[in-house]
Protein backbone atom coordinates (compact mmCIF):
# COMPACT_ATOMS: atom_id res chain seq x y z
CA UNK A 1 0.00 0.00 0.00
CA UNK A 2 1.30 3.11 -1.18
CA UNK A 3 2.17 5.76 1.81
CA UNK A 4 -0.11 8.18 3.00
CA UNK A 5 1.54 11.27 2.75
CA UNK A 6 -1.74 13.60 3.91
CA UNK A 7 -1.92 13.80 7.58
CA UNK A 8 -4.47 13.60 9.69
CA UNK A 9 -5.17 16.85 10.34
CA UNK A 10 -5.09 18.19 6.84
CA UNK A 11 -7.70 15.53 6.33
CA UNK A 12 -9.81 16.78 9.27
CA UNK A 13 -9.06 20.52 8.25
CA UNK A 14 -10.53 20.00 4.45
CA UNK A 15 -13.64 18.26 5.63
CA UNK A 16 -14.29 21.43 7.89
CA UNK A 17 -13.64 23.49 5.06
CA UNK A 18 -15.90 21.59 2.25
CA UNK A 19 -18.82 22.03 5.27
CA UNK A 20 -18.59 25.55 5.72
CA UNK A 21 -18.12 26.99 2.25
CA UNK A 22 -20.89 25.05 1.28
CA UNK A 23 -24.36 25.81 2.76
CA UNK A 24 -26.31 23.74 0.77
CA UNK A 25 -26.12 20.09 -0.33
CA UNK A 26 -27.23 20.97 -3.73
CA UNK A 27 -23.93 23.14 -3.94
CA UNK A 28 -21.34 20.94 -2.48
CA UNK A 29 -22.39 18.06 -4.74
CA UNK A 30 -21.94 20.38 -7.58
CA UNK A 31 -18.92 21.41 -6.82
CA UNK A 32 -17.18 18.37 -5.98
CA UNK A 33 -18.79 16.77 -9.32
CA UNK A 34 -16.33 19.13 -10.88
CA UNK A 35 -13.42 18.50 -9.04
CA UNK A 36 -13.22 14.69 -9.02
CA UNK A 37 -11.78 12.34 -12.12
CA UNK A 38 -14.71 9.79 -11.07
CA UNK A 39 -17.86 11.08 -10.57
CA UNK A 40 -19.65 7.43 -9.39
CA UNK A 41 -17.27 8.17 -6.25
CA UNK A 42 -20.61 10.68 -5.70
CA UNK A 43 -22.67 7.78 -6.00
CA UNK A 44 -21.27 6.05 -2.78
CA UNK A 45 -22.43 8.77 -0.84
CA UNK A 46 -25.61 9.03 1.34
CA UNK A 47 -26.85 12.14 -0.03
CA UNK A 48 -30.04 11.67 2.77
CA UNK A 49 -27.47 12.19 5.38
CA UNK A 50 -26.74 15.54 6.64
CA UNK A 51 -24.00 17.41 4.87
CA UNK A 52 -21.35 17.44 7.18
CA UNK A 53 -21.57 13.24 7.95
CA UNK A 54 -21.91 13.38 3.67
CA UNK A 55 -18.46 15.36 3.73
CA UNK A 56 -16.56 13.28 6.21
CA UNK A 57 -17.79 9.65 4.02
CA UNK A 58 -16.72 11.61 1.04
CA UNK A 59 -13.24 12.87 2.42
CA UNK A 60 -12.94 9.83 4.11
CA UNK A 61 -12.71 7.40 1.11
CA UNK A 62 -10.24 9.18 -0.40
CA UNK A 63 -7.82 9.27 2.13
CA UNK A 64 -8.07 5.84 2.53
CA UNK A 65 -7.28 5.11 -1.16
CA UNK A 66 -4.71 7.83 -1.05
CA UNK A 67 -2.55 5.49 -3.45
CA UNK A 68 -5.19 6.04 -6.16
CA UNK A 69 -6.77 9.45 -5.05
CA UNK A 70 -4.43 11.46 -3.88
CA UNK A 71 -4.43 13.79 -6.21
CA UNK A 72 -8.19 14.65 -5.56
CA UNK A 73 -7.45 15.55 -2.48
CA UNK A 74 -4.56 17.80 -3.08
CA UNK A 75 -6.85 19.32 -5.71
CA UNK A 76 -9.65 20.05 -3.24
CA UNK A 77 -6.99 21.53 -0.80
CA UNK A 78 -5.16 23.69 -3.44
CA UNK A 79 -8.54 24.91 -4.64
CA UNK A 80 -10.26 25.63 -1.50
CA UNK A 81 -7.40 27.41 0.23
CA UNK A 82 -7.49 30.00 -2.99
CA UNK A 83 -11.42 30.85 -2.51
CA UNK A 84 -11.91 34.31 -1.12
CA UNK A 85 -15.04 35.34 -2.01
CA UNK A 86 -17.95 34.12 0.73
CA UNK A 87 -20.66 36.30 -0.52
CA UNK A 88 -23.14 33.60 -1.24
CA UNK A 89 -22.79 32.88 2.65
CA UNK A 90 -23.11 36.46 3.12
CA UNK A 91 -26.99 36.28 1.44
CA UNK A 92 -28.07 33.54 4.05
CA UNK A 93 -29.72 34.19 7.54
CA UNK A 94 -26.86 34.57 9.95
CA UNK A 95 -24.54 35.40 6.60
CA UNK A 96 -21.80 37.19 8.57
CA UNK A 97 -21.36 34.53 10.81
CA UNK A 98 -21.28 31.57 8.42
CA UNK A 99 -18.83 33.50 6.34
CA UNK A 100 -16.52 34.09 8.96
CA UNK A 101 -16.78 30.90 10.00
CA UNK A 102 -15.86 29.42 6.40
CA UNK A 103 -13.13 31.86 5.95
CA UNK A 104 -11.45 31.04 9.24
CA UNK A 105 -11.92 26.95 8.18
CA UNK A 106 -10.23 28.38 4.87
CA UNK A 107 -7.27 29.80 6.30
CA UNK A 108 -7.00 26.91 9.00
CA UNK A 109 -6.96 24.45 5.50
CA UNK A 110 -4.41 26.93 4.16
CA UNK A 111 -1.56 26.89 6.99
CA UNK A 112 -1.72 23.03 7.37
CA UNK A 113 -1.74 22.61 3.32
CA UNK A 114 1.23 25.33 3.16
CA UNK A 115 3.44 23.08 5.30
CA UNK A 116 2.01 19.75 3.44
CA UNK A 117 2.49 21.16 0.33
CA UNK A 118 6.33 22.14 1.34
CA UNK A 119 6.91 18.38 2.72
CA UNK A 120 5.40 17.25 -0.63
CA UNK A 121 8.21 18.97 -2.74
CA UNK A 122 10.90 17.97 -0.15
CA UNK A 123 9.90 14.25 -1.02
CA UNK A 124 9.60 14.40 -4.65
CA UNK A 125 12.71 16.15 -4.62
CA UNK A 126 13.94 12.87 -2.20
CA UNK A 127 11.98 11.12 -4.71
CA UNK A 128 14.09 12.11 -7.78
CA UNK A 129 17.30 12.39 -6.28
CA UNK A 130 16.71 8.67 -5.61
CA UNK A 131 15.69 7.79 -8.81
CA UNK A 132 18.43 9.70 -9.98
CA UNK A 133 20.54 7.41 -7.73
CA UNK A 134 19.43 4.34 -8.86
CA UNK A 135 19.68 5.13 -12.21
CA UNK A 136 23.57 5.85 -12.33
CA UNK A 137 23.95 3.33 -10.51
CA UNK A 138 22.11 1.05 -13.07
CA UNK A 139 23.99 2.47 -15.14
CA UNK A 140 27.53 2.18 -13.77
CA UNK A 141 26.46 -1.62 -13.19
CA UNK A 142 26.05 -1.88 -16.37
CA UNK A 143 29.33 -0.41 -17.73
CA UNK A 144 31.08 -2.27 -14.95
CA UNK A 145 29.45 -5.77 -16.65
CA UNK A 146 30.26 -5.02 -20.52
CA UNK A 147 34.26 -3.78 -18.66
CA UNK A 148 34.35 -7.72 -17.24
CA UNK A 149 33.41 -9.26 -20.86
CA UNK A 150 36.06 -6.31 -22.49
CA UNK A 151 38.44 -7.69 -19.74
CA UNK A 152 38.18 -11.16 -20.50
CA UNK A 153 38.36 -10.65 -24.08
CA UNK A 154 41.78 -8.81 -23.74
CA UNK A 155 43.41 -11.71 -21.39
CA UNK A 156 42.23 -13.96 -23.78
CA UNK A 157 44.09 -11.98 -26.57
CA UNK A 158 47.44 -11.82 -24.33
CA UNK A 159 47.94 -15.66 -24.97
CA UNK A 160 47.22 -15.00 -29.04
CA UNK A 161 50.09 -15.82 -31.22
CA UNK A 162 48.38 -14.21 -34.30
CA UNK A 163 49.48 -10.98 -34.34
CA UNK A 164 47.32 -10.34 -37.31
CA UNK A 165 44.32 -11.32 -36.03
CA UNK A 166 45.58 -10.38 -32.18
CA UNK A 167 45.39 -6.48 -34.15
CA UNK A 168 41.93 -6.75 -35.12
CA UNK A 169 40.13 -8.17 -32.30
CA UNK A 170 41.94 -5.29 -30.12
CA UNK A 171 40.81 -3.00 -32.25
CA UNK A 172 37.05 -4.08 -31.29
CA UNK A 173 38.01 -4.07 -27.98
CA UNK A 174 38.35 -0.58 -27.97
CA UNK A 175 35.58 0.34 -30.59
CA UNK A 176 33.56 -1.17 -28.30
CA UNK A 177 35.23 0.23 -25.01
CA UNK A 178 34.80 3.84 -26.83
CA UNK A 179 31.46 3.10 -27.50
CA UNK A 180 30.64 2.61 -24.20
CA UNK A 181 32.19 5.46 -22.89
CA UNK A 182 30.29 7.62 -25.98
CA UNK A 183 33.12 8.52 -27.35
CA UNK A 184 30.96 8.17 -30.34
CA UNK A 185 33.89 5.70 -32.79
CA UNK A 186 34.23 5.47 -35.87
CA UNK A 187 35.33 2.48 -38.21
CA UNK A 188 38.28 1.62 -40.04
CA UNK A 189 39.38 3.55 -42.97
CA UNK A 190 41.97 4.06 -45.67
CA UNK A 191 42.85 7.89 -46.72
CA UNK A 192 45.70 7.94 -49.36
CA UNK A 193 46.72 4.11 -48.60
CA UNK A 194 47.60 5.36 -45.01
CA UNK A 195 45.95 2.79 -42.87
CA UNK A 196 44.34 4.68 -39.66
CA UNK A 197 42.40 2.65 -36.70
CA UNK A 198 40.11 4.72 -35.90
CA UNK A 199 38.50 7.53 -34.89
CA UNK A 200 36.51 9.20 -31.83
CA UNK A 201 34.93 12.39 -30.37
CA UNK A 202 35.97 13.47 -26.88
CA UNK A 203 35.13 16.62 -25.43
CA UNK A 204 34.31 18.51 -28.36
CA UNK A 205 37.27 17.22 -29.90
CA UNK A 206 37.75 14.95 -32.40
CA UNK A 207 40.54 11.92 -32.42
CA UNK A 208 42.23 10.25 -34.73
CA UNK A 209 43.18 6.94 -32.97
CA UNK A 210 46.30 4.04 -33.84
CA UNK A 211 46.75 1.15 -31.82
CA UNK A 212 50.02 -1.01 -31.98
CA UNK A 213 50.68 -4.69 -30.43
CA UNK A 214 54.42 -5.83 -30.97
CA UNK A 215 57.40 -6.64 -28.97
CA UNK A 216 59.62 -4.13 -29.26
CA UNK A 217 58.60 -0.47 -27.74
CA UNK A 218 56.78 1.77 -29.53
CA UNK A 219 59.32 4.27 -31.50
CA UNK A 220 60.08 7.63 -32.52
CA UNK A 221 59.59 6.64 -36.42
CA UNK A 222 56.05 5.34 -35.87
CA UNK A 223 55.21 8.53 -33.71
CA UNK A 224 57.01 10.80 -36.44
CA UNK A 225 54.27 8.58 -38.83
CA UNK A 226 51.25 9.68 -36.54
CA UNK A 227 52.26 13.18 -36.18
CA UNK A 228 52.38 13.58 -40.23
CA UNK A 229 48.62 12.55 -40.31
CA UNK A 230 47.93 14.55 -37.57
CA UNK A 231 49.21 17.45 -39.45
CA UNK A 232 46.81 16.42 -42.64
CA UNK A 233 43.62 17.33 -40.47
CA UNK A 234 42.38 19.81 -39.08
CA UNK A 235 44.33 22.28 -36.57
CA UNK A 236 42.22 21.15 -33.46
CA UNK A 237 41.87 17.59 -34.59
CA UNK A 238 44.00 15.22 -31.66
CA UNK A 239 45.79 11.40 -31.49
CA UNK A 240 45.59 9.24 -29.50
CA UNK A 241 48.21 6.39 -29.76
CA UNK A 242 47.69 2.98 -28.03
CA UNK A 243 50.88 0.97 -27.94
CA UNK A 244 50.05 -2.28 -25.96
CA UNK A 245 53.83 -2.51 -24.70
CA UNK A 246 54.97 0.88 -24.29
CA UNK A 247 56.98 3.90 -26.12
CA UNK A 248 60.78 4.18 -26.21
CA UNK A 249 62.02 7.17 -24.48
CA UNK A 250 63.60 8.72 -27.08
CA UNK A 251 60.05 8.84 -28.89
CA UNK A 252 58.18 10.21 -25.99
CA UNK A 253 60.72 13.05 -25.09
CA UNK A 254 60.67 14.43 -28.78
CA UNK A 255 56.72 14.45 -29.18
CA UNK A 256 56.78 16.25 -25.77
CA UNK A 257 58.47 19.32 -27.11
CA UNK A 258 57.10 21.82 -29.42
CA UNK A 259 53.37 21.57 -30.53
CA UNK A 260 52.00 18.20 -28.80
CA UNK A 261 49.21 16.70 -31.14
CA UNK A 262 49.04 13.13 -28.96
CA UNK A 263 48.64 11.75 -25.87
CA UNK A 264 49.96 7.72 -25.62
CA UNK A 265 48.46 5.42 -23.91
CA UNK A 266 50.01 1.63 -23.25
CA UNK A 267 48.67 -1.45 -22.52
CA UNK A 268 48.82 -0.99 -18.22
CA UNK A 269 46.72 1.95 -19.56
CA UNK A 270 43.74 -0.16 -21.20
CA UNK A 271 44.38 -2.35 -18.19
CA UNK A 272 43.23 -0.07 -15.65
CA UNK A 273 40.45 1.08 -17.55
CA UNK A 274 39.07 -2.36 -17.89
CA UNK A 275 39.56 -3.73 -14.46
CA UNK A 276 37.26 -0.74 -13.56
CA UNK A 277 40.31 1.16 -11.53
CA UNK A 278 39.67 4.40 -13.94
CA UNK A 279 37.09 5.77 -16.17
CA UNK A 280 38.11 5.94 -19.45
CA UNK A 281 37.02 9.38 -20.02
CA UNK A 282 39.00 11.03 -16.77
CA UNK A 283 41.79 8.97 -18.02
CA UNK A 284 42.21 10.75 -21.45
CA UNK A 285 40.82 14.39 -19.58
CA UNK A 286 43.85 14.07 -17.15
CA UNK A 287 46.20 13.15 -20.49
CA UNK A 288 45.14 16.25 -22.08
CA UNK A 289 45.88 18.40 -19.14
CA UNK A 290 48.76 16.72 -18.27
CA UNK A 291 50.23 17.29 -21.87
CA UNK A 292 49.09 21.03 -22.03
CA UNK A 293 50.55 21.94 -18.04
CA UNK A 294 53.66 20.07 -18.45
CA UNK A 295 54.75 19.06 -22.13
CA UNK A 296 54.53 15.08 -20.82
CA UNK A 297 52.34 13.27 -23.66
CA UNK A 298 52.94 9.78 -21.49
CA UNK A 299 51.21 10.27 -18.05
CA UNK A 300 50.92 6.90 -16.86
CA UNK A 301 47.26 5.11 -15.31
CA UNK A 302 49.54 4.38 -11.84
CA UNK A 303 51.24 8.30 -11.79
CA UNK A 304 47.26 9.25 -12.44
CA UNK A 305 45.97 7.64 -9.46
CA UNK A 306 48.85 9.17 -7.05
CA UNK A 307 47.69 13.09 -8.88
Amino acid sequence: MAKKVISPAAINALKEALTCVYWYKRDLRSYLLHSVREPNILGRLNWGDVKRNIVSDFVDFLAENQETYKEELLYLMSDIVKMNDFSHLERLEDGKEKATKAKESVKALGKLFTTHENYISEQTKIEERRKKAQLIQGKKQAVNKKLRELNQKYIQLLTSTNSQSRGYELEKIVKELFTLYDLDPKSSFRIQGEQLDGAFTFDNTDYIFEAKWQKELTGIQDLDAFSGKLSRKLENTLGLFLSINGFSETAVIAHSTGRRTMILMDGSDLMAVLDSRIDLQQMLLLKRRHASQTGNIYLRSHEIMLL
